[in-house]
């Protein structure tokens, strides 16, 4: 059976990816911080285990540099667990929702056949890269901090703007030196989609800003929304404190 993109097997994946976080919740939350971490540390590498299979998978390197949103989620996740840094955890938060969206938006793999390695080295590891990063604040490991709504919109734009760059110089290199895919085509990445859209969403940013590069600072917005949504309370707990305090 094909996953498809939004058929019955695709919609069931969804509930069941939601399914995996919750059980993994309640099996965990009475349990030690020791036994959470390490059981979270463990299924933190299935991320960095998808990158090396792509990378082997399609032979084909420049292609699968660990540059998207969601291979930089999976490279941080082993690190935020283990270490419990606030700042990288709270920007996790905003992070994991690419893979949300990679989940939901699954078009690159869509035609891949049920628990072929395609889709479990896709499929699994993004689930996991949604649920790790809110059951660390879920258990209690680690806790919100509205301060770092700045360094989490900081940190991602400037790793945007770098990965931009590295789009740039990787085609130019390509181009240069005749690199070609499977199909025979010179090699084309756009990691991060800074180069241009290839989804609804990044359409209409496109058609509002048409530019390579900048059109993704539209992105902030549901960005900022979903930090928004994220630390409701902690927000509406400031504004109550500076009201008190006039």
């Amino acid at each position: 059976m094909i996953w498809g993109f939004f058929s019955i097997a695709h919609v069931v994946s969804l509930l069941v990816g939601v399914a995996i976080v919750v059980c993994l919740y309640f099996l965990l939350r009475n349990k030690s911080d020791f036994i959470q971490t390490a059981v979270l540390g463990v299924l933190s590498f299935a991320g960095i285990a998808a990158i090396i299979f792509n990378l082997i998978k399609w032979n084909s390197p420049l292609e699968y540099l660990p540059l998207h949103l969601c291979s930089l989620n999976a490279l941080a996740l082993p690190i935020a667990v283990f270490t419990k840094n606030k700042i990288l955890n709270n920007t996790l938060l905003l992070w994991c929702f690419g893979a949300l969206f990679a989940l939901v938006l699954n078009n690159s793999v869509a035609e891949a056949e049920l628990f072929s390695d395609v889709f479990v080295f896709y499929y699994f590891p993004h689930v996991l890269e949604l649920g790790i990063p809110i059951l660390m604040f879920a258990l209690g490991l680690v806790k919100k901090d509205i301060r770092c709504i700045f360094s989490t919109l900081g940190i991602t734009f400037f790793l945007y703007t770098v990965i931009h760059f590295i789009n740039l110089w990787v085609n130019a290199y390509a181009e240069k030196n005749n690199i070609v895919d499977w199909a025979g085509n010179v090699i084309s990445v756009n990691y991060m989609f800074s180069l241009s859209p290839e989804n609804p969403l990044l359409d209409l940013f496109y058609r509002i800003i048409p530019h390579p590069y900048w059109y993704m600072y539209l992105a902030a917005i549901p960005m900022v929304t979903v930090l928004g949504i994220v630390y409701i309370r902690d927000i509406l707990a400031l504004i109550k404190k500076r009201l008190n305090n006039c």
